[in-house]
């Protein structure tokens, strides 16, 4: 078998990469599997392995693409504005599921889990709009997402008010 290039590599792995997001937002993190993107990007389990070793490792290349999209519905212009925004993107199931795959992670031991920024990014950038009280903001939001994530219930601006 003649050995690929790097650009077909890379190639490969973005595919794979894009898959993985598709599905971490879709049906989980915890369901998507070497099985689940075999069958969606028609490449071996064993190829995708031979890329990724261990699942974690979707993360860690997925890390800022998954803060950025989270953040991608956020307005900044206010602080009410804010959450006004991020109670809004509770209703999407994809940023639902953002937040849940950030809350599944809390607990994680692997040390590259503990690296992941995506988090921080919607924290830093609330601190660069809105200094401290930004961030606070964002703790608040996140803390209360927390409670209607485990509650099944949905966020709404007027209890966190």
């Amino acid at each position: 078998m003649a050995k690929r290039s790097r650009v077909e590599t890379e190639l490969t792995v973005n595919q794979i990469l894009d898959e993985a997001f598709k599905q971490i937002l879709t049906i989980g993190f915890e369901a998507m599997s070497y099985t689940t993107l075999s069958a969606a990007t028609g490449i071996s389990r064993t190829g995708i392995s031979h890329h990724f070793p261990r699942k974690t490792e979707f993360l860690v290349r997925l890390d800022e693409r998954i803060g950025q999209f989270f953040i991608e519905g956020l307005d900044f212009s206010s602080i009410a504005q804010l959450k006004q925004s991020w109670f809004a993107l509770m209703q999407h199931p994809e940023r639902k599921a953002v937040l849940k795959l950030f809350l599944s992670l809390c607990s994680s031991t692997d040390d590259n889990i503990k690296t992941l920024k995506s988090l921080n990014i919607v924290r830093d950038t609330a601190v660069a709009q809105f200094a401290e009280a930004g961030g606070q903001c964002i703790e608040q939001l996140i803390g209360h997402s927390v409670l209607a994530l485990f509650n099944h219930g949905q966020a709404t601006q007027e209890t966190i008010e």
